[in-house]
């Protein structure tokens, strides 16, 4: 005979219908705002570290109030790893930002006449503005990485999860994070990036990749097919080459439906078993392990997929 406690559920139902219809926008307005004010106003940099502790509280809250696959919150093994990754990956951003004055400086001495940056736009134009270039450049080496292989070798690091939770979007070999990110900041760098709003892109991306990769299952309506969030981007992590070179967008799909690289399938359920590389079940779980492969023999490309899903595809990239 079970009891029931109709109080304590109907909390419980009331934080799920908080989370599904109210993390992303806490998250993308809340943080984000936050950070674009404090920036707006000049405050220490010190405020990026307390804003991004407190998205990881949220995103780890909002994956056990809501998951969308409860097994994908228990560690398998890969919690230190994760962590890892994180910690490294996330400092590597974080540093960049402190080395943007002394790039931008060497940038405008060397190239004067390049500085075009819009100073007199609005604060917030002006994020918008870096976020839509950096998107630019990230998803271009994105999708390279999925067709060259030597960039692959690096990339496949961020392809061998087998659950998909916050922590996954820092999931990198930091040669590759470091590429993805040069690739999104130095045209902004050539045109007079000011380092508050780099402040404010570097905190954007972390944002964007706890919610990218989140285990929360919320809902963004119609928005879906824009911003490049979970719902799209658990495409992007199928295990087969081809069927899962879709939605390379980090902050917008909109350079993908350009790219004609879009995909969604409403019914698609996924589970762990559709997750990973089909080509590569094998790959190294550990972190020192995930650094060297790509430098070993093994960490080379196939260019077919050893257990493909049936679905017939007219390219195989590498993979």
């Amino acid at each position: 005979m079970s009891i029931q406690f109709p109080a304590r559920s109907r909390v419980r139902s009331a934080a799920q219908t908080t989370v599904r219809y109210g993390y992303a926008p806490l998250m993308l307005l809340g943080i984000n705002g936050t950070a674009i004010a404090l920036a707006a106003a000049g405050a220490s940099k010190l405020w990026l570290l307390g804003l991004l502790t407190a998205a990881i509280a949220l995103s780890f809250a909002a994956e056990r109030v809501l998951p969308y696959e409860s097994t994908w919150n228990a560690s398998q093994g890969d919690a230190g790893r994760d962590a890892a990754h994180s910690m490294v990956n996330e400092s590597l951003i974080l540093i960049s930002v402190a080395v943007i004055p002394l790039l931008a400086a060497a940038t405008s001495t060397a190239l004067p006449a390049a500085a075009i940056w819009p100073t007199s736009w609005p604060f917030l134009a002006q994020v918008l503005l870096a976020v839509l270039i950096a998107d630019l450049g990230i998803t271009l080496v994105h999708y390279a990485s999925h067709r060259i292989g030597a960039l692959w070798r690096f990339h496949a690091v961020h392809h061998s999860v087998k659950r998909f939770y916050g922590l996954n979007g820092l999931m990198k070999h930091p040669l590759h994070q470091t590429l993805e990110m040069s690739a999104g900041v130095a045209p902004l760098l050539l045109i007079g990036l000011p380092v508050q709003v780099a402040s404010v892109l570097a905190l954007a991306v972390a944002i964007q990749l706890l919610l990218q990769h989140s285990n929360a299952d919320y809902r963004v309506g119609a928005l879906k097919y824009v911003l490049a969030l979970n719902e799209g981007h658990r495409f992007h992590h199928l295990k087969w080459a081809g069927i899962g070179d879709v939605n390379f967008g980090l902050f917008t799909l909109i350079w993908d439906h350009l790219l004609g690289t879009f995909s969604y399938d409403p019914a698609r359920r996924f589970t762990s078993e559709q997750l990973g590389m089909a080509a590569k079940p094998d790959y190294p779980t550990a972190y020192l392990a995930q650094l060297a492969e790509p430098f070993r023999a093994s960490g080379a490309c196939h260019a077919e997929p050893s257990d493909p899903e049936p679905v017939a595809q007219e390219q195989q990239p590498v993979r």
